[in-house]
């Protein structure tokens, strides 16, 4: 999980009605806006997908954002997270178990088969690969996403 806090010089209202206005169901996001307790609103964004075998794809970063009023005028505190998608995490963590498995198996002699051998090592190494691909995929998300509410605040 990532953090991201800014102040911006605007009050709370306008920036909903920014954020609804470019993130709203029309541009292929989901945008989710909760007025909550002590003047703050929480929202959550993630992209829509059409289909169900291609929101694993899409959905690999959900962001969820708090705004809280200031003691300013026309000053706002934005403070913004941005999680990695469950199911990514699970697959991932599940290739790496099941390889360690393998091996694990090997080396205490309960299968010594070479196949178990193969079985194994690719595993750990597509578990490994994964993990790596998807967590350059989080940080050029998360970028993107900054770069994209950054734009959307300041016009």
């Amino acid at each position: 999980m990532k953090k991201w806090n800014f102040k911006v010089k605007s009050n709370v209202q306008e920036i909903i009605k920014k954020l609804d206005a470019t993130l709203g169901s029309v541009n292929g996001f989901v945008f989710n806006i909760d007025n909550g307790k002590n003047d703050s609103v929480t929202f959550k964004v993630r992209k829509r997908g059409l289909y169900a075998f291609y929101l694993m794809f899409i959905n690999k970063v959900i962001v969820n954002g708090n705004i809280l009023k200031t003691e300013t005028e026309n000053e706002t505190n934005i403070e913004i997270s941005f999680t990695q998608y469950f199911l990514w995490k699970l697959i991932i963590f599940t290739h790496i178990f099941l390889g360690f498995g393998f091996l694990i198996a090997i080396i205490s002699k309960i299968d010594s088969n070479a196949f178990m051998y193969i079985t194994g090592g690719i595993l750990l190494v597509v578990g490994i690969v994964l993990w790596i691909t998807v967590q350059n995929k989080f940080k050029k998300d998360v970028q993107e996403y900054k770069t994209l509410i950054s734009r959307i605040l300041k016009s």
